[in-house]
């Protein structure tokens, strides 16, 4: 039985080499790189954010690119919004 720190696996808010999910194995919550973490998922969600603002903004006129544009660009946030969810639900859980 181990008295030591309790080590936690994170799910980090970016990818690796072919889209593979990385992950931060640590004992200190407060470290730097899951503070880089914690930035990340920060700007993450405000960029999404923005972007749906942004999309209400252009739907009523867009052209047919700027709404292929538009979707690949929502695809992206709402792909990093996920991975911000899924890695504060295990850490939640956790």
């Amino acid at each position: 039985m181990s008295t030591g720190p309790r080590r936690t696996l994170r799910l980090l808010p970016w990818t690796g080499p072919e889209a593979k999910p990385c992950f931060l194995i640590t004992d200190d919550a407060g470290g730097p790189l899951s503070r880089l973490a914690d930035i990340t998922e920060a700007t993450k969600l405000d960029m999404g954010a923005r972007l749906l603002t942004h999309a209400e903004d252009l739907l009523p006129d867009a052209t047919e690119a700027q709404l292929r544009f538009l979707a690949e660009r929502l695809t992206e946030a709402l792909r990093d919004v996920l991975r911000v969810a899924e890695s504060r639900e295990q850490r939640t859980l956790g």
